[in-house]
């Protein structure tokens, strides 16, 4: 029976997607200051005012510079004013800061109003053995399917993130389609037994007034058929061809985008962040918690289970339910169900896995770049807390 999933990814100077990049550069850095750091923190942008909220408790707080956070996370998506040594002669980029080649694009880091409202401070007395117990209630679902091409995830969810990378390359690779920070990407992925196709994708991408629409539309083509490519080479059964719908900019131009064109909050990409729209998802943010934090770990330790399901042949796809009640040390397993909708008995594998809080704190707080996990992927390969080692 043919059934078709859409998935989406945003690249990292769309709105929400800043939020939580931000939110999560203050997670990294508090767990610089203290092992066992507390963050909780959310993020929101207006065009070019961006509001911190939340508590931050570790060694030296107060001396987190969230400004320079906020800042630097716009300067590395892609904001601002080209960098003089791009332009050279009588290039008007180095008196008009910028140029048809080299754009600025708002708003300008230096430019930004950054407004706090965050308690800081050190852990209280006690907390710093507290963090290995929930504070807090949560729901959690990981997922995981057997396709070792896409790293166990969704089909349609890995081609759309992938996808995203390669539009984020483009605008560095080809400077004369005048592209800007924002983007995002949908497809439309038709199964049918073992076999997959992508019938429809659509492109926004933010490029500046005058910009060629004809050649990034052809630039957005090339890139398509690469990552079909890839995918038909990593995926059984993936269709290497093309979609007939391929939309770039259909509602016209895209040139005033990130935050000058929308507002944005952290936590608003739920789906994007875990297994697109396939897969029920708890609720619970990512980005902006620490990894003691019961929304996070759980995440993490529902992922690790589902997957340890597939890759041991429990199943050929796994949805492990989690929770945590306020109090928990170790996440309660409420089910594991197949593909078909069947019970799975979770005492075969639950023995296999440290599914306690502190377990998931203790190994993977500061292991990885969380800037990249939050534009990238909580779930792609290379992050530590994917690797299974199944005997």
């Amino acid at each position: 029976m043919k059934r078709l999933f859409p998935a989406e990814f945003v690249l990292p100077g769309h709105p929400d997607k800043l939020c939580d990049t931000i939110a999560d550069r203050l997670v990294q850095e508090a767990s610089t200051h203290e092992k066992r750091a507390l963050v909780g923190v959310e993020v929101a942008v207006h065009r070019d005012t961006v509001t911190v909220t939340g508590r931050i408790a570790c060694e030296a707080a107060h001396t987190i510079d969230v400004g320079r956070a906020v800042r630097d996370t716009f300067a590395t998506a892609g904001y601002g004013y080209p960098p003089p040594s791009l332009c050279s002669g009588d290039c008007p980029a180095r008196d008009q800061g910028s140029c048809a080649l080299h754009p600025a694009w708002m708003p300008a880091p230096r430019d930004l109003k950054v407004s706090q409202d965050l308690c800081l401070g050190p852990l209280l007395d006690g907390e710093t053995d507290f963090r290995a117990v929930s504070d807090d209630q949560s729901i959690v679902t990981g997922y995981a399917v057997d396709l070792p091409g896409t790293n166990f995830l969704p089909a349609e969810q890995w081609f759309a993130a992938q996808m995203a990378r390669r539009l984020e390359s483009l605008r560095a690779e080809r400077l004369d389609l005048r592209l800007g920070p924002d983007g995002k990407i949908l497809a439309l992925l038709e199964e049918d037994g073992d076999s997959r196709r992508v019938t429809a994708v659509t492109a926004s991408l933010q490029q500046q007034i005058g910009g060629d629409s004809i050649a990034l539309h052809r630039a957005v083509l090339e890139v398509l058929g690469a990552q079909l490519a890839q995918a038909a080479a990593l995926v059984p059964g993936f269709s290497p061809d093309i979609p007939a719908t391929t939309v770039v900019n259909g509602a016209g131009n895209f040139a005033v985008g990130g935050p000058e064109g929308d507002n944005g909050l952290s936590g608003k990409k739920l789906v994007c962040d875990a297994y697109g729209p396939r897969v029920a998802i708890g609720g619970g943010a990512l980005s902006g918690k620490d990894f003691y934090k019961a929304d996070r770990a759980g995440a993490l330790l529902a992922r690790r289970l589902a997957k340890l399901v597939v890759m041991t042949g429990g199943a050929r796809e796994c949805t492990a339910t989690l929770a945590f009640f306020p109090g928990d040390e170790r996440a309660r397993v409420l089910s594991l169900v197949d593909g078909g909708g069947a019970q799975l008995d979770g005492r075969r594998w639950e023995p296999l896995l440290d599914l306690s809080l502190a377990g998931v704190g203790d190994c993977y707080t500061g292991t990885t770049d969380l800037t990249d996990v939050a534009r990238h992927g909580h779930f792609v390969a290379e992050r530590p807390w994917e690797t299974l080692t199944v005997v």
